[in-house]
């Protein structure tokens, strides 16, 4: 059983990461245009923290985990006014043959190993002019989670990463800083990346 599937059924009470969630969505929902029509990808969705807070403003959320436990607690609050559709897959390993309007995603990117294959897998399941909204933490120090466990990168430096993104075909990239997380050793930057296809 991985860490996230022991940590899923207490997920939502940390109010740093369900007010985190909030603040990636406004960020979202301020730069991007969304709309009725989309149908939209959340990576690491979780228990839908993020995906939820978007899915008013779009057709369709579908939200990718690896960990089933997580999706069970996703799945226990969706709603016939609101609701995820889940996949459990590893979509490095296994890609999804579907095409998004969007890739939204939150605090997941340090857990994903190899970011060109992440990268390019996904620009394969974002239509044309579709875009991708990643959140996650700016370049840190290794004191952010009290086990690095699974983590495979300790933040992200601006230019490596948009360089990486680049890479994989997306377009107008933008990095922006969007939130602070305050712990009491230290405050950590959440940074905002956006790019088309």
């Amino acid at each position: 059983m991985s860490k996230f599937d022991t940590r899923a059924n207490n997920w939502d009470n940390g109010d740093i990461r369900v007010k985190g969630a909030k603040k990636i969505a406004e960020a979202i929902n301020a730069v991007i245009d969304l709309n009725k029509d989309m149908q939209i990808i959340d990576f690491g969705t979780g228990t839908g923290l993020l995906g939820f807070s978007i899915a008013p403003s779009v057709k369709q959320v579908y939200g990718v985990d690896t960990s089933a436990k997580m999706l069970e607690k996703l799945k226990e609050k969706n709603t016939s006014e609101l609701s995820i559709i889940p996949y459990h897959q590893d979509i490095i390993k296994e890609p999804l043959t579907q095409e998004f309007d969007g890739l939204i995603s939150s605090m997941t990117l340090h857990h994903v190993q190899d970011l060109e294959a992440f990268f390019a897998t996904i620009y394969k399941n974002i239509k044309k002019d579709g875009f991708i909204a990643i959140a996650d933490l700016e370049k840190e120090d290794g004191t952010f989670h009290s086990d690095n466990e699974g983590v495979h990168h300790f933040g992200f430096e601006k230019e490596e990463l948009i360089q990486i993104v680049q890479k994989s075909g997306f377009k107008n990239i933008k990095f922006q800083t969007i939130n602070t997380i305050k712990k009491p050793h230290k405050d950590f930057n959440i940074f905002l990346l956006t790019a088309y296809k």
